[in-house]
């Protein structure tokens, strides 16, 4: 069947897709440590790398994957996981399988591909089993407590302190005590449940993200000399980290990314409010001049 150049240049898209994603589904596969998702990932890494040759078939011209993008998402599976490297990819395949419904009727062969798209995105689903997954909520304590507790307490201790030096400090003295007690009260949570999490790993993930959270909202302080504007950065930072790690979920995971934002930015912001306004009183209650 003779093409026509629209239709051959939107074919010539598909086929770039394919051989990109033939590449990045193999090197994937090299990075996981699970069989079974191994196993997974190369047979869809042999589903594009066939659907690139049904439409070569079609157009006639060879293609050459997009270098870029594949160093893009394999550096990306790397550092944040498999799990969210495929599903930010998978996104993408959305809007390319409604083009592939439309040429159904022009290229039979079109139905085929679209059906074994389904079917990755369903095999992509239970994959869900990587480590970091399984103790996000972990992540998530260490994350939201020092989240709360820490803007709240910069809040306070900026006011009432007046001198950055002092205040990353008291915050940082505050900040790893309370990792601690986290981290303890996990473990101890962790152990009285049944769950696949193991208790020691979900206290070190919980202490982690609790201490890494202290240290990035605290660094304003030990790099500033004025007070509000470090306080300022440090609420920007508390924002910035929730909705980087709610988008990270959101992918990973399918949960609704704004409604968690909201909720998560909304109580820390509220509580930092709250925390400066106590942070007053109490200077002005103890007549306190730092």
């Amino acid at each position: 069947m003779a093409l026509s150049p629209e239709l051959k240049a939107q074919i010539l898209q598909f086929q770039l897709n394919e051989i990109t994603e033939y590449h990045i589904y193999a090197n994937l596969a090299r990075t996981v440590k699970s069989e079974e998702n191994r196993a997974v990932l190369r047979r869809i890494s042999d589903d594009e790398r066939r659907h690139y040759d049904d439409w070569k078939a079609q157009t006639e011209t060879a293609v050459r994957p997009d270098r870029v993008r594949i160093g893009w998402f394999t550096l990306l599976g790397r550092v944040l996981g498999v799990t969210f490297a495929l599903k930010l990819m998978e996104q993408g395949e959305e809007g390319a399988q409604a083009s592939y419904a439309e040429l159904i009727e022009a290229v039979p062969e079109a139905e085929a591909i679209l059906w074994d798209e389904d079917r990755h995105e369903a095999a992509l689903l239970d994959m869900l089993d990587e480590e970091r997954l399984r103790y996000t909520g972990s992540i998530v304590l260490g994350l939201n407590d020092a989240l709360v507790e820490l803007t709240g307490a910069l809040a306070g201790l900026t006011l009432a302190l007046q001198d950055t030096r002092l205040i990353a400090m008291t915050a940082s003295i505050t900040g790893v005590a309370a990792s601690m007690s986290m981290a303890a009260s996990e473990y101890l949570s962790t152990k009285s449940e049944e769950t696949l999490k193991a208790p020691g790993r979900a206290a070190l993930y919980t202490g982690i993200a609790y201490v890494f959270t202290v240290s990035v909202l605290v660094l304003p302080y030990l790099l500033l000399r004025n007070y509000y504007l470090c306080l300022g950065m440090s609420l920007v930072i508390a924002v910035a980290i929730i909705a980087a790690f709610n988008y990270y979920v959101a992918v990973a995971k399918g949960e609704p990314f704004r409604r968690r934002f909201v909720e998560m930015a909304g109580l820390s912001l509220s509580i930092a409010v709250l925390s400066f306004g106590v942070g007053y009183l109490l200077r002005e209650l103890f007549g306190v001049d730092v």
